[in-house]
């Protein structure tokens, strides 16, 4: 478990009054500091700013509370990112109301941030970090200021100067022993980091060694406020393979499911569906009698932690995320003595049913389903998780024409990738025909890889094939992925408009940074013609429809013949 110490001291120093403001928070709740970790965090108000107390103060405690409400899906880096911006805006805001001072509402800030074993850094101004590991001291973060002629320099980044801000952020692993070290400029340029080092080499008492530092920065001549932070990690939580799978096997797997039997209060109906993975059964609450699903675990990965985590995950991430296009995980009310988990249950059948049963959609049809699919992935991207298993076994539609996206066991949260785990997690989960090639390349995935799905379903469900033909399954390095060549779908179906086939061909390009940026642009596209597609809208006969090209010159170049040889014979 993860163990931290905060020494810190803060004074006004020669000055009337104190600007800078500091902040420790370590939750005492295992769960939460598992999930967001710890922050120590400084910031010094502008003096050239008139509230500058206010600004420094509003920021730590703004990002102290605000960080530990952000959701427990987003990364550290999303997490303070958004925070930051927020008091960004907010002091931004501030300050309009006092035009005519300078900088109303202005400071520098910096944090640190230690979650699982991951040092997460967020600095904007001319605070700083430093890094005390092994008698070595070294400087994190970057002073931002700017220097002009004459030796003089002046601030070049704050909060609360300017709506668009730029936070510099890092992250590296962190050591037992490690002590990190906040200061404001008032101390870092009267004591050198000789000091410094000999400081925290003699003391053990944090918060002694901060005051003597800013003490000493005082006696040498500073004359602004002085403040110093020394952020000690006393033990990471690094879990041992044998409690993380005692953990996920606090529940054994269910018994045999079949019609009639009652699972804590749940008659099994019937058998679902059952793959190598899991089975779904329809069940009936026997107190409120509804119909709910019940999915179940494969005895197959019985002894499989990372199975085991990735199923329980799939409940966590459900519970999470409320939108109509997704499917909604049923709150169970009474103990649970088995391991597995209740979904609503949805009347109808999974696109792949609809495609099999009936064929190719119409393009209404589909462009009836896009915009719900789109709602239901923005859930997941709101919450900084990737879906990585978009396809149509995986959407369901209902009887009513309603859409919701069914499983999440390959789903990837970003808040939980920044927790270290002895189980080793797999990057490539989805299904092999609508995974983004970037995942082959093992090259980092963002949102553009679900889109990538995203367009390979659209086009699948119009033509009952996919973007780029069965070598794409063989694909498996970049000189392979070089090789494919989308097949425009206006060879498969002449009705379809080639606007809207360059459209579907731009989600679905093999370089992400080519396709949509946002998916209402690729919403927008499926139902109106974008003029950029339109300058070039006419493909020539023989790339729409080859076949007929070739047969048409084949009864012209006869027709021709014939001619001749009536002239000649004539």
């Amino acid at each position: 478990m993860l163990k931290v110490r905060c020494g810190q001291y803060s004074h006004a120093g020669v000055k009337a009054e104190n600007q800078d403001a500091i902040g420790f928070y370590a939750p005492e709740n295992s769960l939460l500091l598992e999930s967001k970790g710890a922050i120590c965090a400084i910031a010094d108000g502008i003096s050239s700013s008139e509230q500058a107390r206010e600004a420094s103060h509003a920021a730590i405690k703004g990002f102290t509370a605000d960080y530990f409400s952000t959701p427990d899906t987003w990364s550290v880096k999303q997490s303070g990112g958004k925070v930051l911006t927020a008091i960004n805006v907010w002091l931004c805001g501030q300050s309009h109301q006092f035009r005519e001072m300078s900088r109303g509402f202005a400071t520098t800030f910096s944090a640190v941030i230690i979650k699982s074993v991951t040092a997460h850094l967020f600095h904007v101004g001319d605070a700083r970090i430093y890094l005390f590991r092994n008698n070595s001291l070294e400087q994190l973060t970057q002073d931002h200021r700017i220097k002009l002629d004459e030796g003089k320099e002046y601030l070049g980044r704050a909060l609360g100067v300017d709506y668009a801000l730029e936070i510099d952020y890092k992250n590296l692993s962190v050591e037992r022993g490690d002590v990190f070290i906040l200061m404001t400029d008032g101390v870092y340029e009267f004591v050198a980091d000789s000091v410094i080092k000999q400081q925290l080499t003699q003391q053990q008492d944090l918060e002694q060694s901060a005051k003597a530092l800013c003490e000493l920065a005082l006696q040498n001549g500073s004359h602004d406020n002085v403040s110093c932070q020394l952020f000690s990690i006393d033990e990471l939580a690094e879990p041992k393979v044998d409690e993380v799978y005692a953990r996920l096997t606090a529940l054994p797997f269910p018994p045999e499911l079949y019609e009639g039997v009652i699972l804590d209060g749940y008659r099994v109906l019937r058998e679902l569906h059952a793959s190598s993975t899991s089975q779904l059964y329809l069940a009936i609450d026997t107190e409120t009698k509804q119909k709910v699903v019940l999915k179940t675990p494969s005895v197959n990965f019985e002894d499989d932690p990372a199975y085991l985590e990735r199923f329980q995950l799939e409940e966590w991430i459900g519970r999470r995320i409320d939108n109509a296009h997704v499917v909604r995980i049923v709150e169970q009310q009474r103990p649970r003595r088995f391991l597995y988990y209740v979904m609503e249950y949805v009347a109808g059948k999974t696109l792949q049913q609809k495609l099999d049963d009936e064929g190719p959609l119409s393009l209404n049809e589909v462009r009836q389903i896009v915009p719900q699919l789109i709602s239901g992935l923005r859930a997941f991207h709101r919450l900084d998780m990737l879906h990585q298993d978009l396809k149509p076994g995986n959407i369901m539609l209902s009887d009513e024409g309603v859409v919701k996206i069914i499983d999440f066991g390959s789903t990837r949260i970003a808040g939980i990738a920044d927790v270290v785990s002895p189980i080793e997690r797999k990057t490539l989960l989805g299904t092999r025909e609508y995974t983004a090639p970037e995942y082959l390349l093992g090259e980092q995935a963002g949102v553009q890889a679900d889109q990538f799905a995203l367009g390979s379903i659209i086009y699948n469900l119009l033509s009952g094939q996919l973007p780029y033909g069965k070598h794409f399954e063989k694909a498996i390095n970049r000189q392979h992925l070089s090789r494919l060549n989308y097949q425009s779908l206006t060879q498969l179906q002449a009705d379809i408009p080639v606007w809207v086939d360059k459209a579907i061909q731009k989600s679905v390009q093999l370089n992400p940074q080519r396709r949509y940026e946002v998916l209402s642009e690729l919403q927008t596209d499926l139902t109106k013609p974008n003029p950029a597609f339109l300058q070039d809208e006419y493909v020539p006969l023989i790339e729409r429809h080859p076949l007929r090209f070739w047969q048409t010159l084949t009864i012209l170049s006869v027709l021709f013949n014939l001619i001749l040889l009536y002239l000649l014979v004539g």
